[in-house]
């Protein structure tokens, strides 16, 4: 009887141990050293509050003053019926070039959000995006949380992606940040700033992006004209069925109520950050 609880209390121990070193080797640091400043690393996911009858949605205090501190956006000027468009392109389920027939048709600029695996399969695609005036943003390579990863694999995920770009399309205008995941950090974002990008976050989105769970056309439009807000910057998925055939009647009701597409250029040009190239 003594042989077997000494047996088992060293198998106890033994689980203990095991269970605190692998615990150790997994914890994120919750604070780093970004250029001789100790910033905190806490990963924030980020949310909006939507308002109601079409007043403009707010965020959580500490992430409007974490997005002051390092000139990131979520919404745009909210005194006028002004609207930023941008999709998130993650990979492609054949329904961006409906979307961009759209915009072309209505005179529409958009920013497309785009990773490595997008980039690499969809040439033809971004060179159209290009062709056709729009932006196009960094959405990381691999899409990993970026407050989880080092400071080397950091700007590696946002570099190798920009240097792909500007060899597909010769450009060197990659320049907006979409934090993969909507994860961030003070960190990520003083990082991302200091390699040259605006993050930007939105003030209006929906659960659009289950490509195996679309509604219709009729519940991305009423979801979208009731939220939607002046100084909005819409985030939209382009896996989306139900966006790409509600867009049009979306864009053509919201211009008969006043409302005017404009691209994220026109809002950090107004801010004195960016001049057209």
């Amino acid at each position: 009887m003594f042989k077997v609880r000494h047996v088992l209390l060293i198998a106890k121990i033994t689980i203990i141990l095991v269970t605190i070193a692998f615990t150790s080797s997994i914890t994120i640091t919750t604070e780093a050293t970004v250029h001789g400043e100790s910033l905190s690393n806490k990963e924030h996911h980020w949310s909006f509050n939507p308002s109601k009858n079409n007043e403009p949605a707010s965020t959580e205090p500490l992430y409007e003053q974490l997005l002051a501190k390092y000139g990131g956006y979520y919404i745009g000027d909210t005194s006028e019926k002004e609207l930023y468009l941008t999709f998130d392109n993650g990979y492609e389920n054949g329904y961006t070039a409906s979307i961009l027939d759209t915009l072309k048709e209505k005179g529409v600029p958009a920013t497309f959000f785009v990773t490595g695996h997008y980039l690499k399969n969809e040439q033809e695609l971004i060179n159209r995006m290009v062709e056709e005036g729009h932006i196009i943003g960094n959405h990381s390579y691999h899409h990993p949380s970026l407050p989880a990863v080092s400071d080397e694999r950091l700007t590696k995920e946002l570099e190798s992606l920009r240097e792909l770009y500007e060899e597909l399309t010769g450009r060197t205008d990659m320049r907006y940040l979409r934090p993969p995941r909507g994860t961030f950090s003070e960190r990520s974002l003083a990082m991302s700033s200091q390699l040259g990008y605006i993050n930007v976050f939105w003030s209006f989105a929906y659960k659009d992006w289950e490509k195996d769970n679309q509604k219709g056309a009729q519940y991305a439009y009423d979801n979208i004209m009731k939220r939607v807000h002046p100084g909005a910057i819409m985030l939209l998925h382009s896996v989306s069925s139900d966006n790409a055939e509600a867009l049009p009647k979306v864009i053509d009701d919201l211009k008969e109520q006043g409302y005017t597409f404009k691209s994220l250029d026109d809002l950090t040009i107004n801010k004195g950050i960016f001049g057209k190239q």
